[in-house]
């Protein structure tokens, strides 16, 4: 799998997910699983909504020239 995930997406998705796994603790809700798919994708780089759009929001590599 390719990361498609940059740092401050990253983030973003891995606070979202735990926040949302606590107030579904809090409520006692079950919609808190929810958050297992933001916390998955902060934690493997990889988000698969991204790919048939062709998103990424890594930096691209520099290019080094040989």
């Amino acid at each position: 799998m390719k990361t498609n995930v940059g740092n401050a997406d990253r983030t973003l998705r891995l606070v979202a997910g735990v926040v949302i796994i606590a107030l579904g603790i809090v409520f006692q809700s079950w919609w808190g699983a929810i958050g297992l798919i933001p916390l998955f994708t902060g934690t493997t780089r990889w988000c698969p909504a991204y790919l048939p759009f062709g998103i990424s929001t890594c930096k691209a590599p520099d290019s080094q020239d040989s």
